[in-house]
């Protein structure tokens, strides 16, 4: 199931490769796209208000895990590429205890500080006992989220994309089957929508571990593994910190900007909760062909083959390009029609708000694919910190801009929703120019 990114036609390799991770994505969305649909439909506008403020909390949270888990991965797969298994091994090691101890400290931190998080985010008090009950469940799967991201970046980093799409599959089709029985069946409401999700990221989780371990003996590593750690540790403390502040700082940049959002009032807050479920689903794609376009990056690069490096980098540009130019196309027309997958027909204040917004996110998703290939270019190339200066340009001009547009008469939300690709337009702009920099002006990547 090891695919050697070294070798062979960049573009077919890099679709092939790219393949399960897409679809993989695709079905991790139906995870919170199956509780919306079915809160929404089932339980009302409030309690759909109430589920997708509650996603971005939970979105920035699993990020910080998400993101070290990427980065690890890029590192795995940089030793990969130059055939050192001894140092992939201690990375390996280290990573594990390093991500599970900050899983540990979130799970904690969460249950201590969740009302007072809550009111932060400007949570209307109507909502405020339904979120509480969603997110306190919701976060206990947070191991379970870190389980399936650290062995599926993992399996990724040698080539596997296809094994994580198997066990994601099953439990996206589980998530769905469990939210109606306990939603409609049992009547649980907005609770047994987050214990599906719990359960469904159980099944994965401990899944694709079990897998790896029992399938995959050269991945297993051992606590007598001490060899070359203290090198290792600084490694993946540069690597794994590096990505997870860059997700963790895009994801609390849309926290703030759903603090903005709470400030309108349900009818807003159910209108973005829907928007920005169906703008996920539409650019996710072409941020996890970014994802895999890392890991060709980082083999490629440990071996030595700069030529796959930029022809890569060409290849990918031509097909993300494509892929948003498409989706613009198709979200910019059917906005409406998707917005009453979420809602009734007969919520027209909450369908036009959220048309709003798709169609001016819509317009430039060409600007977030060329961003995500940004971001797996310089953290294949061992540079994660410029991932991280891009994250910030791009989300502190948004978060910037929709707090000084949102206030004025006659903008409101819609300053909102276009402070965003702004911020994608000026990190692209940022990205490339450094790209176009002499390389020994930019340091050296290990």
């Amino acid at each position: 199931m090891k695919k050697d990114l070294t070798q062979g036609n960049v573009t077919s390799n890099l679709l092939l490769f790219a393949g399960p991770m897409i679809l993989g994505n695709l079905l991790q969305q139906f995870y919170n796209i199956a509780d919306t649909l079915v809160v929404g439909r089932v339980l009302g506008p409030d309690a759909l208000a109430a589920v997708g403020s509650a996603y971005t909390l939970m979105t920035f949270l699993t990020s910080i895990l998400i993101g070290m888990a990427m980065g690890s991965g890029a590192l795995f797969s940089y030793y990969f590429g130059r055939k050192e298994e001894a140092r992939m091994k201690s990375c390996m090691r280290l990573s594990f205890l390093l991500i599970g101890g900050v899983t540990v400290a979130l799970n904690l931190l969460v249950m201590a500080f969740c009302r007072p998080i809550l009111r932060l985010l400007q949570t209307p008090p109507q909502l405020m006992e339904m979120m509480h009950s969603y997110v306190w469940i919701i976060f206990t799967g947070l191991v379970f989220v870190f389980l399936y991201n650290y062995f599926a970046y993992l399996l990724r980093a040698v080539g596997n994309s296809v094994v994580p799409l198997y066990f994601l599959g099953s439990t996206a089709l589980l998530n769905i089957i469990l939210d109606l029985v306990f939603v409609i069946v049992f009547r649980w409401g907005i609770a047994g929508a987050a214990a599906a999700t719990v359960m469904a990221q159980a099944v994965s989780g401990i899944g694709l571990m079990a897998y790896t371990w029992i399938k995959e003996p050269k991945l297993r590593f051992h606590r007598r593994e001490r060899s070359g750690e203290k090198a290792s540790l600084a490694e993946i403390l540069r690597f794994a910190f590096s990505s997870s502040v860059q997700q963790s700082v895009m994801n609390f940049g849309i926290l703030m900007i759903q603090g903005l959002v709470n400030s309108f009032g349900p009818v807003v807050m159910a209108a973005f909760a829907a928007a920005v479920k169906i703008d996920s689903f539409a650019y996710m794609p072409a941020q996890e062909f970014g994802n895999a376009f890392s890991l060709f990056i980082s083999q490629n690069h440990g071996a030595g083959r700069e030529d796959r490096v930029k022809l890569g980098m060409k290849s990918a540009l031509k097909v993300s390009m494509a892929f948003c130019l498409a989706v613009s196309l198709l979200i910019f027309l059917f906005a409406p029609y998707l917005m009453m997958l979420f809602v009734s027909p007969g919520e027209t204040e909450i369908i036009a708000v959220g048309v709003g917004y798709l169609q001016i996110e819509g317009a430039f998703y060409c600007g977030i694919g060329i961003l995500f290939l940004l971001y797996g270019y310089y953290r294949g190339i061992n540079r994660p910190e410029m991932s991280l200066v891009l994250t910030v340009i791009s989300l502190g001009t948004r978060v910037l801009l929709a707090y000084l547009l949102a206030p004025l008469p006659g903008i409101g939300v819609y300053g909102i929703w276009s402070a965003i690709p702004i911020g994608w337009i000026l990190a692209d702009a940022a990205g490339l120019a450094y790209m176009r920099k002499p390389a020994d002006s930019r340091g050296k990547s290990i």
